[in-house]
This record gives structure tokens, sequence and C-alpha cells, in this order.
């Protein structure tokens, strides 16, 4: 909770809504607060908040066993996207994971956010066996 603002000004950089989102992120990390086990992790340079990483370890819900870790969200100051953040904070979360006794990491991702994909790629994510399935109503 001690980093809301700065995590709100990165997600306001790197989002598409526009607004400084505060209750939303007020209450998503009050929910990870109530959350066991979680972890939130910040990466700082230069005594500034630079990007931050957000997960969970969770699992029995669609036959998800319990050593599951999840990464919720990531999120990286544009002016320090590709320079080894979010591949640092990945490998933070990891290690938190481990503690808890994850074996697999799971996430999700748009399909139009290549950019995302991408990372999640290059730090040794392939296409998991869940299938995402929408419906819309009218």
């Amino acid at each position: 909770m001690n980093d809301l603002n700065a995590i709100v000004e990165i997600d306001h950089k790197i989002g598409k809504s526009g607004t400084r989102r505060y209750p939303y992120w007020r209450n998503k990390i009050e929910e990870l607060d109530n959350t066991s086990p979680y972890c939130s992790l910040v990466a700082e340079y230069e005594g500034r908040v630079r990007g931050f990483i957000l997960g969970t370890v969770s699992g029995w819900e669609f036959g998800v066993p319990n050593t599951v870790g999840w990464v919720d969200i990531i999120g990286v100051d544009p002016a320090y996207q590709k320079k080894g953040v979010a591949t640092t904070l990945f490998r933070a979360i990891l290690e938190e994971f481990k503690k808890e006794g994850a074996q697999r990491v799971y996430t999700l991702v748009r399909w139009e956010d290549w950019d995302l994909m991408s990372f999640f790629k290059s730090v040794g994510f392939s296409r998991g066996d869940i299938i995402n399935l929408e419906y819309t109503i009218e």
C-alpha cells in the first residue's frame, strides 16, 4: 500500500483508460492483502518505483492444483521497459512462489497484447492447457 501512488502512475502511463485508477488499485491491493499466500513486489531505481508485480499461489478452481503461482499483474514505467525490470520482477516473484510450494506459474494475456506475450515467452512461458472461453451478454 506504501507504493500505491507510484503503481497508479505507472498504470496511467501504460494503460488505455486515460484515468488514474486509485480506487481500483486500492481495492486490488487490499484484496491481495486478504489472500494467502500473495506476493507484491516493486522495482526501484534512484529511489523511485519503476515497476511492480502482483501474484498469488492458489488453485483448486477448474481442476488447477494448489501448487500454481499466478502472475496477476505486471507493470513497468515505459521509460524503463526493455531494460530488464520486468524480468527482474518476474524472477523475484518466482522465488517467492517457490517458497510457497508452487510448481508451475500461470498468467492470462490478451491475444492482441503481443509485447506482453513476447515478454512472457522470453522468460520461458509456453502456451498452457487452459482455454479461455467467452460469452457476450446481449
